[in-house]
């Protein structure tokens, strides 16, 4: 069986980097040598493991795409970028049918998912690739599906930490919200504690020294209204590879997808876990 050829956008940045390194060690992958990247970096090439990778600005993209496409053949695109991106970077996967792993948070994701609906390809968008995040994720779910209003009249604090250089506020605890608020829990998304400073990370939150540039920690506190009753529960992830793992999973889901013909589909990372077609 033929390698999936993938390309990884997003490079120099660390989590698109990490996928990367991973793709090159799974002999089920192949890398695509390119990868779209922000105005805002001004090298032209960036070297993975002796491999040249050459980095496309938003200027420049447009005019090097089909020449890509015809010299590696179909390739699966995965995006790490930025959340400010997310929009743009998904019209110009549909315009120019190049289906999609989409791994970056932010952006206007209602508008994300109608334009795929609209286009010729499929793609897969999630705002957490981690499989077992995304399991208790369902558990969530369903839990909020069929007790609605259990929580009601409990107060909630959602604290969360990552790297400083994640801009936007962690798509799993927007998730959690979401899964609260159908448990009768008041909360909103702009209540959510974002830690961002590195020290404050390591001296109160007890982030290991070495995971301060890449981890995912996550608490959840639930009080009843008389203070008798305290839930505390909290999903702690250290390093990138959990993210990388489960988004080359999603690159092998998706890429079966296009082979069976089908257009204009959002997949979730459930639909990864299921294996649903």
């Amino acid at each position: 069986m033929s390698p999936i050829n993938v390309m990884v956008n997003g490079i120099p940045g660390n989590m698109a980097v990490n996928v990367a390194r991973h793709i090159l060690a799974n002999e089920r992958f192949a890398l695509v040598p390119f990868s779209l990247t922000g105005s805002e970096i001004q090298a032209s090439e960036y070297t993975l493991e002796s491999i040249a990778i050459c980095l496309l600005q938003p200027e420049i993209r447009t005019g090097e795409i089909e020449a890509i496409v015809q010299a590696q053949g179909p390739f699966i695109s995965v995006d790490y970028t930025h959340p400010s991106a997310v929009n743009a970077n998904a019209d110009f996967y549909c315009q120019h049918q190049l289906p999609f792993v989409m791994g970056t948070t932010g952006g206007d994701r209602k508008s994300l998912e109608k334009t795929v609906q609209s286009s010729a390809i499929a793609a897969v968008i999630a705002p957490n690739m981690a499989k077992q995040i995304v399991g208790f994720q369902a558990m969530m779910e369903y839990t909020a599906q069929h007790f609605p209003g259990l929580f009601e009249g409990y107060t909630l604090e959602i604290r969360e930490s990552h790297q400083k250089g994640k801009a936007d506020t962690s798509g799993t605890a927007k998730a959690m919200v979401r899964y609260f608020n159908q448990m009768g829990l008041d909360f909103a998304e702009d209540q959510i504690a974002k830690e961002r400073d590195p020290k404050t990370q390591a001296t109160r939150w007890g982030v290991p020294q070495e995971y301060l540039t890449g981890h995912g920690w996550h608490s959840y506190t639930l009080t009843s209204a008389d203070q008798t009753v305290r839930f505390e529960f909290s999903h702690n992830v250290n390093g990138r590879d959990v993210y990388a793992k489960g988004t080359l999973d999603a690159v092998g889901y998706l890429s079966a997808r296009v082979g069976d013909g089908v257009a204009g589909i959002v997949y979730s990372m459930i639909d990864v876990l299921q294996n649903r077609s």
